[in-house]
């Protein structure tokens, strides 16, 4: 049987291996295709004009490059357009290998890129505008020695590189190369010469050093120029995103908009906060992924259909449910087991207009519940009840459990266990800092990864609450526990059973955190600045209510006798599993593992009821064994009192 030191252990590392996944080295092979189209697409039109080849070794990059964006491509997982882009990664490396004109083969390899970035969703922009005054340091760090100080490609180590460093004041060179482009060549370099990858620098200041290096080209009277022509209106229709700016090369603003809009993009590269980067609210995030959904499975992609169909629900919906909520309630619900029921029909491939109807049913839910949450933010009084449920509903869960086995070692005596206590619910919270951490600033973690984190948490401990709350009703019988006690002279717990409630600490405060975390960032951004105030306010108040319940079963559990005590803390373990367990089946069907199959019944989040066949059965077989147990131990306890 594995040891409960073992389960811990194990579950660290799931929750760590949800993050690896969800990091996953797809990505990166997508990147690596955008990067090696980018490099064939401004240089290939360099080295093979009019069917010759000007340079055979570079030639002979190109095509293994195409060779290259041919075997990745036919690697990556073969979503939605996959074919496709094979078909044009054939045609591109067929037209290099017949010499083709360049303008041609760069024109195919750019639109090549772009399918792939669509296709595989690279990320194509930073997360949060650059710090380019820290980018200089950088630069004079890693790039001065063989770019220079000012970027003409002469720094002390430039004489003898070939080929040469780049000169980011050639005009002809760098009106073809993107903010992007830059940012790919620091973070994979350049094989065969000695531009290096940069991988050890944080995603920030690469992307950093690509803007800042981008910049050198423009003269600071063409920045200011383009300052005054941005802050007129100037090309606000174009770069309306930091995507938008780092995408954009010279030579195709120019070509598109003209020399004012050239100069707007100097301004934009060298100043690129002031590109407002508005992010889609949770709705239209939801409703962006149902309208994906339709389309994949009217072309038959029934997998890839139901993966939207979660992730509608998951990144949008419901990241507002608790502003919802104290609005609302009915609709919330309603919406909820509606985009649920959409992912039965997806998998059952019902009919294409059950699917549309089902559709065109949640957007009106969808449309109801941005008039509900419309205006200019929540309201003082509703931010404030949002932020006091959130936390309240989340955290009662967690702190039922802690309080509990808190009362039970201070009861009997055990105090080395708090420790054990301690660290489990402290290293859960530092693993769900770390986690959002992550998520925010490294990969991205979907909402899937999410739910499935919190089902198997939550199940993992119920497994354990119900371990422990055996052990304790087993216990709560005077004479077993007294001959307890004469087995264990120091009135310590055995290994098990302190890593049983270590465990129990470090799964019930985790498998909550991440997720409140994630609710008051959407909450402090539906509320604005004027009403971040009220969310505080909900939070401590919350805190201090469940406070006062640690502390009341804390106070009252002590003063009850051995038996009654060992009774009403095995009773709240127990009663703890059965919410546990209902809860995560919910998770693991939010997330899409399990079907949900709805039926007629209450629904009380705080208590795990859900109105799913599944999460039903689960929590009534959870009962069984409650049940069982407690009769099984009443009947060890008679026996064992009628022994003499």
């Amino acid at each position: 049987m594995m040891s409960f030191q073992r389960i811990l252990l194990c579950t660290f590392l799931a929750c760590l291996g949800l993050l690896v996944r969800a990091a996953g080295t797809d990505d990166d092979q997508a990147r690596t295709v955008v990067h090696m189209l980018d490099y064939v697409s401004v240089d290939y039109p360099e080295f093979v004009q009019n069917g010759l080849v000007l340079d055979s070794a570079e030639y002979d990059e190109q095509l293994e490059f195409a060779q290259q964006v041919l075997t990745i491509l036919d690697q990556l997982p073969q979503v939605d357009g996959a074919p496709d882009l094979l078909l044009h990664a054939r045609n591109l490396h067929a037209r290099i290998t017949a010499k083709a004109d360049g303008t041609v083969v760069s024109a195919i390899a750019r639109a090549l890129r772009g399918e792939v970035i669509a296709t595989y969703h690279v990320t194509v922009a930073p997360r949060h505008a650059p710090d380019l005054a820290a980018a200089q340091a950088l630069y004079s760090a890693h790039c001065a020695s063989c770019h220079g100080s000012t970027g003409h490609g002469d720094g002390p180590q430039a004489p003898g590189m070939e080929p040469a460093p780049r000169d980011f004041h050639d005009v002809a060179a760098m009106a073809v190369r993107s903010p992007f482009g830059l940012y790919n060549t620091i973070s994979l370099g350049v094989a065969g010469t000695d531009m290096l990858a940069y991988s050890a620098l944080t995603e920030e200041e690469r992307w950093a050093l690509a803007l800042y290096t981008a910049g050198m080209r423009s003269a600071p009277e063409v920045i200011t120029r383009g300052r005054e022509l941005w802050e007129q209106g100037e090309g606000k229709d174009q770069f309306t995103s930091l995507s938008a700016l780092v995408t954009a090369t010279p030579e195709e603003t120019a070509k598109r908009h003209g020399k004012d809009r050239l100069a707007v993009l100097a301004f934009l590269t060298a100043h690129p906060e002031a590109v407002q980067v508005a992010a889609p609210s949770p709705l239209a995030v939801s409703r962006e992924r149902l309208d994906a959904a339709l389309k994949a499975y009217r072309n038959g992609d029934v997998a890839e259909a139901r993966r939207l169909s979660i992730s509608a629900y998951l990144e949008g919906f419901e990241l507002v449910e608790a502003a919802l909520d104290n609005v609302d309630a009915p609709l919330r619900k309603q919406t909820e087991r509606e985009m649920m029921q959409l992912r039965s029909l997806i998998g059952s491939r019902a009919p294409v207009d059950s699917v549309e109807a089902g559709m065109a049913s949640i957007h009106v839910l969808l449309d109801r519940a941005e008039e509900q949450l419309s205006g200019a933010g929540l309201s003082g009084t509703a931010a404030f009840l949002s932020s006091l449920l959130i936390l309240l509903r989340e955290g009662l869960e967690a702190i039922l459990v802690l309080a509990a086995i808190i009362a039970f070692v201070r009861k009997t005596g055990n105090r080395a266990a708090l420790p054990y206590i301690h660290a489990g619910w402290l290293g859960a919270v530092l693993l769900g800092l770390a986690t959002w951490l992550l998520a925010r600033y490294v990969i991205g973690i979907s909402g899937a990864d999410r739910e499935i984190t919190e089902g198997v948490t939550a199940l993992l401990a119920a497994a354990m609450l119900l371990y422990v709350g055996y052990w304790l009703h087993n216990k709560s019988n005077t004479r077993a526990w007294q001959r307890y006690l004469k087995d264990k002279v120091s009135k310590a717990l055995n290994k098990r059973t302190l890593w049983a409630l270590a465990g129990i600490s470090f799964l019930a405060v985790y498998r909550e955190l991440f997720e409140v975390i994630l609710f008051y960032e959407a909450l402090f951004s539906q509320v604005g600045s004027g009403g971040q105030p009220s969310v505080l306010w909900g939070m401590a108040a919350a805190t201090v209510l469940l406070a006062v319940i640690g502390g009341a079963i804390l106070k009252y559990s002590v003063r009850l006798p051995i038996g009654p005590f060992f009774a009403v803390t095995a009773a709240v373990l127990a009663l703890m599993a059965v919410v546990f367990v209902g809860n995560g089946i919910a998770a693991l069907q939010e997330a899409g593992v399990f079907d949900a199959s709805f039926i007629r019944f209450i629904t009380v989040p705080v208590l795990g009821i859900h109105p799913t066949l599944q999460g039903l059965l689960a929590q009534g077989l959870v009962l069984v064994l409650v049940i069982s147990g407690a009769l099984v131990g009443r009947w060890r306890m008679h026996n064992t009192a009628t022994t003499p």
